[in-house]
């Protein structure tokens, strides 16, 4: 039962996501047909154009690029916030069609991971919901219940702790809008290190559409308002924002 570690790759994503972009801006306002367009936007350097959509808030052309990423190494705890944006497409790991038998890898949470009392007793509650479980795999499979179905529900037993991987994909407008959520100080520390880590990746492959994306603070107030972390110039500086 191994501690898990968060791996987040990006898998694939539309090709030329800025240049797709424009061309789905200038699409409504051309006259020009479909290909000829596309040769007008593949010469020609759109960043100044995608920035100009992005500052204007014309964020419809943007949905057409999409990202698709693998994620391992998150919590079940996690995955549950995660699938609460809409907006988006999940696969994920099934702890019914794959037994946790062998042994269920976990999350600590780095305050628990830092005290070593509190680690002690985490990680033997750990030890002690894989014993349950196996427990119960083996009873129901005496009762004559064998695989999916037992472990459908032995399954019931395993913690939010324990270990889960998904498939993600969004487009960019999704994507800014869950950076904006998930990146902020006040967001659960897993869902925004794995946020953190998302909007490093999209980084590199559109500069242009993340230019400015991270937690709603960065440009503007906190959105949080009484409930703000009260922490907007470290915030700002960690993103590299001098304003």
């Amino acid at each position: 039962m191994p501690e898990a570690k968060l791996k987040v790759i990006l898998l694939s994503h539309t090709p030329n996501p800025e240049e797709t972009v424009a061309m789905a801006a200038k699409l409504c306002y051309s006259p020009s047909d479909i290909k000829s367009l596309k040769s007008k936007i593949e010469a020609k350097d759109q960043k100044v154009f995608v920035e100009k959509l992005v500052k204007m808030g014309h964020m419809t052309p943007i949905e057409h690029s999409s990202f698709t990423f693998a994620i391992e190494g998150i919590s079940r705890a996690c995955s549950h916030q995660l699938v609460r944006h809409r907006l988006a497409s999940y696969s994920q790991q099934s702890q019914r069609y794959v037994s946790e038998e062998a042994g269920f890898d976990y999350v600590i949470p780095p305050i628990i991971k830092e005290d070593r009392e509190l680690k002690e007793n985490f990680t033997s509650f750990m030890k002690e919901a894989q014993t349950a479980y196996n427990g119960m795999v083996k009873k129901l499979n005496e009762k004559g219940v064998k695989g999916e179905s037992a472990n459908q529900d032995a399954r019931f037993i395993l913690p939010n702790a324990a270990e889960t991987k998904i498939m993600v994909t969004m487009n960019a407008r999704e994507l800014l809008h869950f950076f904006r959520q998930r990146c902020c100080n006040r967001a659960q520390w897993e869902i925004r290190r794995m946020s953190e880590e998302m909007l490093r990746l999209v980084k590199k492959t559109a500069p242009t559409i993340f230019h400015k994306a991270g937690p709603g603070c960065l440009y503007a107030p906190c959105p949080e308002g009484d409930y703000s972390c009260g922490k907007i110039k470290e915030v700002r500086k960690k993103y590299g924002v001098t304003k």
